[in-house]
């Protein structure tokens, strides 16, 4: 099915009129070589209100974006494996509490960095387990290789994992080799992006008997009708695939310089298919995912969650209650977090004043590394889904100034 406009905008609440000034702005961004191209969702009352697409989803051969355009997801990938991982809890298969190691045993005795550099740190012993909770909350103290900030995001590194899974590896051995690195913190007590969603990607393998893909299938995906969307691209599909872009020094968008190589891959099953950024996806097929979410569970007669599982994944689950501009470290510590605190696979607003951005409680959101990005906002009953691929996502301020846009053409 197309994907298109569903509604008049003044039906669901919005100033038409001021809707375009999305367009405008974004559109500025392909002008001036910010950004290669982009497309733009808003749906209100489960109908798209506006959509739009700008620039190319290839420069070079100047391909338009298009509303079929698959995108690479990265870390929208996450709120899928949470999913994945809670439709398993409502069956019993766990609970959040479980020690991790009840599912991969080498996470069974962690250690935790006190100093040193990568090739000889000090630890201790973990106080606390690795628990299921921590995965879903990224509070099990664990870290990404490409975040170029500490040690152990060194070691990691030194582990084989400079970018996303080490090549020789499955998810199980990946598993192992990061249960041999210490942790950050004890888990629990801070909050630190990760492959925890990777980790949790493993847990949803051994609970359930299927490999990652295999669940997402049959469980999400082929329920759902999402099927554009998995860890590799139907050769047949080719054409349909954006390319990657990076940012040069300049903020403008170059093509990635390992394009060739990871254009190659992404037509590849991965060895290791990662939970926590591995998958490709359309505007079409994220979106009928987001308006599960704002159904609390379900979408056209089929149900993955029910609601109060929804509701729960949704709230902060930070300890004490604390937003992320407290707990985050790494990279998440020198931006803008105040007000924001983070649930079970989600960002959370828990205040939009001290956030400091149009919004409203209990808005859940996250992004990806390609500077993808949506949120779903039950309170007033919005989605909102952008679509890019331009590394990394910091680059440009495109979540704050989408916010704006978005809410400043509310109007009801």
């Amino acid at each position: 099915m197309a994907l298109e406009i569903e509604v008049d905008p003044v039906e669901v609440g919005f100033d038409a009129a001021r809707l375009q000034r999305i367009d405008r702005h974004f559109e500025d961004y392909v002008t001036t070589g910010k950004l290669p191209g982009w497309l733009v969702l808003v749906a209100r009352q489960g109908k798209i209100a506006h959509l739009s697409t700008h620039g190319m989803r290839d420069v070079e051969s100047g391909k338009p974006v298009e509303t079929d355009t698959l995108f690479r997801i990265y870390s929208m990938t996450k709120p899928i494996t949470s999913v994945a991982a809670m439709m398993l809890h409502e069956e019993g298969a766990f609970e959040l509490t479980d020690p991790v190691s009840d599912f991969i045993p080498s996470f069974a005795d962690l250690t935790v960095y006190t100093g040193g550099p990568a090739r000889n740190p000090q630890t201790r012993p973990a106080t606390e387990p690795m628990r299921i909770w921590h995965l879903l909350t990224h509070t099990a103290g664990l870290t990404y290789a490409f975040n170029y900030l500490h040690p152990l995001d060194e070691l990691h590194r030194m582990a084989g994992f400079e970018f996303g899974m080490a090549p020789d590896l499955d998810l199980a051995a990946c598993c192992d080799a990061w249960a041999e690195i210490p942790l950050l913190f004890d888990p629990g007590t801070r909050w630190n992006y990760s492959v925890a969603t990777d980790v949790l990607g493993r847990v949803v393998e051994v609970a359930s008997g299927q490999t990652l893909d295999e669940f997402f299938r049959t469980r999400i995906l082929e329920p759902l009708g999402m099927t554009d969307t998995g860890f590799q691209v139907d050769p047949a599909d080719a054409d349909r695939l954006a390319s990657l872009y990076a940012a040069d020094p300049q903020g403008k968008a170059r093509l990635h310089p390992k394009h060739e190589q990871m254009y190659d891959t992404a037509f590849e099953p991965p060895k290791a298919p990662s939970g926590g950024g591995g998958l490709f996806s359309s505007a079409r097929d994220y979106h009928r995912f987001t308006q599960m979410l704002l159904r609390r569970g379900e979408l056209d007669g089929v149900r993955l969650l029910g609601s109060r599982t929804v509701d729960f994944m949704t709230r902060n689950h930070l300890p004490g209650g604390a937003d992320l501009e407290t707990l985050a470290m790494g990279a998440f510590s020198e931006v803008a977090n105040a007000g924001k605190g983070f649930g079970l696979g989600f960002s959370v607003i828990d205040d939009p004043l001290a956030a400091k951005v149009l919004s409203s409680t209990g808005e859940f959101a996250w992004g990806g590394l390609a500077s993808t990005a949506f949120w779903v906002d039950p309170a007033e009953d919005l989605t909102v889904l952008f679509l890019t691929q331009l590394m990394p996502s910091s680059t440009h301020p495109i979540r704050p100034y989408l916010h704006q846009l978005v809410y400043q053409a509310l109007v009801d």
